[in-house]
Formats: structure tokens, sequence, C-alpha cells
């Protein structure tokens, strides 16, 4: 998937803007804290974040992704830093108040049990007072399965759940898309 994401990329800024309703979302906390972006390709949603204040790191399989993310980042003196790696393979989730999932999780039949098990290990990980917020289309089943892995763990309050229409539009053609924002904070106690 790499390549392909590759060769998508020659295209600056292909997904456009970040989704206004997650601006709205970190727009209500402090700016001082730390982002973890999983698959934060070009850096549609890591770039805004760190404007705003927040420290963020982007992790994507795709090399010129998170080159095009690191100059703008360097360019405009960001608290931002790209990655190359594979999110499947990352480790050190403690330490970070917020973990990004935008457009990660599909659910494909042969995706599910890998995708399903990340999602638990993130949540297994991350610190106390940490939140996870997923970005996911809403289509099928997939926040009917999203909703039953966030379930097993018993230690998370549900924070936010709301509908939202994406909107893509490229020179080419024009779609649209019901999207759910699922915000979950793992509990202090």
């Amino acid at each position: 998937m790499t390549v392909t994401y590759d060769k998508y990329y020659q295209t600056e800024n292909l997904f456009g803007e970040p989704y206004p309703e997650l601006i709205e979302f970190f727009n209500k906390y402090p700016k001082n804290g730390k982002i973890l972006d999983l698959g934060c390709g070009q850096g549609r949603d890591s770039i805004p974040l760190a404007q705003l204040g927040f420290d963020v790191t982007g992790i994507d399989n795709s090399k010129v992704g998170i080159e095009q993310m690191n100059q703008i980042a360097k360019t405009k003196k960001l608290k931002l830093k790209g990655i190359i790696a594979d999110i499947f393979g990352f480790e050190n989730f403690d330490g970070y108040d917020y973990v990004l999932l935008d457009s990660m999780f599909h659910f494909a039949k042969n995706d599910r049990i890998k995708e399903t098990e990340f999602i638990k290990k993130i949540i297994s990980e991350i610190g106390k007072g940490c939140f996870v917020i997923f970005c996911i289309q809403d289509t099928g089943k997939k926040v009917e399965i999203l909703k039953d892995t966030i379930g097993f763990e018993e230690k998370v309050d549900r924070i936010k759940d709301k509908k939202f229409k994406y909107v893509f539009e490229d020179s080419e053609h024009k779609s649209e898309s019901n999207y759910r924002m699922v915000v979950i904070r793992k509990q202090k106690h």
C-alpha cells in the first residue's frame, strides 16, 4: 500500500482540509498536549493541530507524505515530527494525551482481526486520561464493529459520538460520505 499512497501523494494536500468537527473538538482542550496521529498521510490533521499549538507526532508508511509534512512543519516552525513507519508496529503509546486515527479502519474481512486487535492494544497501552479519537466512514457495519471493539474495555469513558458529512472534491470529481467521530478517554483511576 505504501507505493500506492506515495503515488497518490504526488498531489499535494490530496485529501484537503481536516474535518471541522475534529478541529472543533481539539479547540476545547488545552493546546499544550501531545498528539499521536497514526496514519497521518501528508498531515491533513497533523499540520493544523500543530498550528493550534499541540505537539504532534505523525506516523505513516508513505515516505512521500511524511517528507511533505515534515517540510511544511520545518517551514512553519511547528512542533510536528513525521516518522515513516508501519502504524501496526508502533509500540510507544504512553506519554501522549491524544491518539488520532482518521480513516484508518475499514474492517474489511481480511483486515478485521488485525485492526480490532490494534485498537485493543492502543487502549490497553495508552496512559490514564488519554483520549483516542476515531474518524471512520459510517457505512456498513464499521461503526458497530468499532464500538464492539471499544466495548471490551471497561476503563474508558465515551466522550463523543458525532455524525457528520465528509465532502471530497478534486479537479476530477466530488463525493460525499457519511462519517462518525467517536472519542473515548481512558479513565484516570
